[in-house]
């Protein structure tokens, strides 16, 4: 959520100055009330109700080493609107050095934890990171029991093997932000939150069939989810 403050003064031809900006709240003195500065102000308020009106998302890393869980909580504004006719995917950009287990998903799905889809060529599982792909999955997300509005999954990501380094530490790999998708039977978030175009996905991971999705607008809550994967030492870096 943003908080708004702002102060008035009537001293004339003082123009509207931002007073102070984070992350969380937005400051201006308010320093005159003729036409053009309560447009100003009203496109301002509009455009904060706006951003809290677009989904929420939040992601965790859990677990440490090799073999890590991503959480994603998505939460949708919608007013008084339930969400029970919504149905919302996330789509996760890996880098080279992470992969999941296309294997390990399916066992997943048959126990209704998790429903992932792997987009794109056949899952490698034993290529090191300089010679694996970016791989993109489509994870569909339940509603989330501990939040109104809420829809969650958890995706099992495991760390591929770097080549050694010279001097021994670790590595970052480094999330993309992610895509979020959002097919409801009727239109319930506000349509500046809504991309220009739909996409085309599958409907889910057992039907294959492509359904139009909604591509939505967000505000990410934690900017960057960075991963250290560990490294060997290099014993012979001059040959």
């Amino acid at each position: 959520m943003i908080a708004v403050c702002f102060g008035i003064s009537f001293m004339k031809d003082t123009v509207v100055t931002f007073l102070e900006e984070c992350s969380n709240c937005i400051c201006v003195k308010y320093v005159s009330i003729d036409d053009d500065r309560k447009f100003f102000l009203h496109y301002l308020f509009h455009l904060i109700a706006v951003q809290n009106s677009c989904p929420e998302v939040t992601q965790w890393l859990l677990k440490d080493g090799f073999h890590r869980d991503l959480l994603s909580r998505i939460k949708l504004s919608t007013g008084n609107e339930g969400t029970g006719g919504c149905t919302v995917a996330i789509k996760i950009h890996l880098p080279k050095g992470l992969y999941v287990d296309p294997y390990e998903l399916t066992s997943l799905n048959r126990h209704n934890i998790t429903e992932a889809l792997v987009m794109g060529d056949y899952v490698d599982l034993e290529v090191p990171e300089y010679l694996a792909n970016e791989t993109a999955v489509l994870v569909y997300t339940k509603p989330d029991p501990e939040c109104n509005h809420c829809f969650r999954a958890i995706l099992p990501l495991h760390c591929r093997y770097h080549q050694p380094a010279e001097t021994d530490g670790k590595i970052s790999a480094i999330l993309k932000s992610p895509e979020i998708l959002v097919h409801c039977q009727k239109r319930l978030l506000s349509t500046e939150c809504l991309k220009e175009t739909k996409t085309e996905e599958p409907c889910s991971r057992k039907n294959k069939q492509n359904c139009h999705w909604d591509s939505v607008k967000f505000q990410l809550v934690n900017q960057k989810l960075e991963l250290q994967i560990p490294v060997l030492l290099d014993l012979n870096p001059a040959l």
